[in-house]
């Protein structure tokens, strides 16, 4: 039985149209039944409404929730590339060091592939890396998003002040959206991405609790696999979601929530360790993003621990790569300026390329 034949028959052509698109649009996405048959009822009680009027204010609230649900990945996901020996590759490329983080993705990894060999679930641990600003946290989002061929996607939570940040509002305002996960679903186009929790240690001290009630949720596998979106209000399965958070430190994060995940200490850089990350990765890409080619900036040996260490110790790598981009720019405007081609850095002149502080 069609469910559409009882409705009115005397609306106009146009209100018509209208709710005749959002139902074609309904019947060919990709969605659950269940939810399919919930809008159908919304259609049928919004051609009902247009005889008693109120029909424009509910059609901009219908529209716009099947617009949201109609764009969301519920049943497709990325297919796993779990290469090890191509992911350590990928690993090693974004990050220098950091071996104990590295060597338990690839051990999930590993396990992952076993179980899925024997057509086996196997659950993705989640993540918590621990450590100070500028350690390189989070990039591993991305980092093991390249490493899985997984879609990526991040809900920064610094400063968050409402646990319905998360969870969406009601639809019952035309105005309404859903919450951040859903909207960092429907960015990654896929149903299991990796996503990244980043800094839940910063969220508004008044909404602390409420927001770690629904990470408790997001993270446990046995509730996560129908998440519910307040604005949704039907459940969406992120059981294949693969989570990874940050944070500077766990002093304000529930007991609760550290028993989801597993903590793992992200250490600070040494110097020599810093020197290496200098020459092989921040120059070069800073070289290329400034425009300019492999040569015409030659730092000395001897030289790199006055740029490593400029102000005493720094335990991240933001502020090297600031020190390095202010040398690099500050050697562009020269050659725009026409005072040289090729610049050679060491301890004699090495002040006057260094940024002010």
């Amino acid at each position: 039985m069609d469910p559409y034949q009882n409705l009115p028959a005397n609306l106009s052509d146009d209100l018509f149209a209208e709710v005749e698109q959002m139902r074609l649009k309904v019947d060919s996405a990709k969605i659950p039944q269940e939810l399919k048959e919930k809008i159908v009822e919304m259609l049928i009680r919004l051609k009902r409404m247009a005889k008693y009027g109120g029909y424009s204010e509910e059609y901009e609230k219908i529209a716009h929730y099947v617009e949201w649900v109609a764009s969301l990945p519920w049943f497709y996901q990325t297919e796993d590339n779990l290469d090890i020996n191509r992911a350590a590759e990928i690993l090693d490329k974004h990050h220098y060091g950091m071996q104990k983080v590295k060597n338990r993705i690839l051990e999930y990894m590993s396990v992952l592939k076993l179980n899925r060999d024997k057509n086996q679930v196997a659950r993705a641990p989640i993540m918590l890396l621990v450590g100070l600003v500028g350690t390189g946290k989070t990039t591993f989002g991305t980092a093991m998003a390249e490493a899985m061929g997984r879609a990526y996607c991040r809900i920064p939570f610094g400063g968050m002040g409402s646990a319905l940040d998360l969870r969406g509002q009601s639809r019952l305002h035309a105005d309404n959206e859903p919450g951040r996960v859903i909207k960092a679903l429907r960015q990654a186009k896929s149903r299991n991405p990796i996503m990244l929790l980043d800094e839940i240690d910063r969220v508004s001290e008044n909404a602390r609790a409420d927001i770690m009630g629904v990470l408790v949720e997001l993270l446990d596998p046995g509730q996560n696999d129908r998440f519910i979106d307040h604005y949704l209000d039907y459940p969406f399965d992120l059981s294949d979601t693969l989570f990874i958070a940050t944070c500077n430190n766990t002093r304000h994060i529930a007991t609760a929530v550290l028993d989801r995940m597993e903590v793992i200490e992200m250490p600070s850089y040494t110097d020599e360790e810093k020197i290496v990350i200098a020459k092989q990765y921040i120059l070069p890409r800073v070289l290329i993003d400034s425009g300019m080619a492999d040569g015409q900036i030659n730092i000395a040996d001897n030289t790199w621990e006055k740029i490593v260490r400029p102000l005493g110790f720094d335990s991240g790598i933001r502020s090297l790569e600031r020190t390095i981009r202010g040398v690099v720019y500050r050697i562009a405007r020269l050659i725009v300026a026409g005072k040289g081609t090729q610049f050679n850095l060491d301890e004699s002149n090495i002040k006057s390329f260094l940024p002010d502080y």
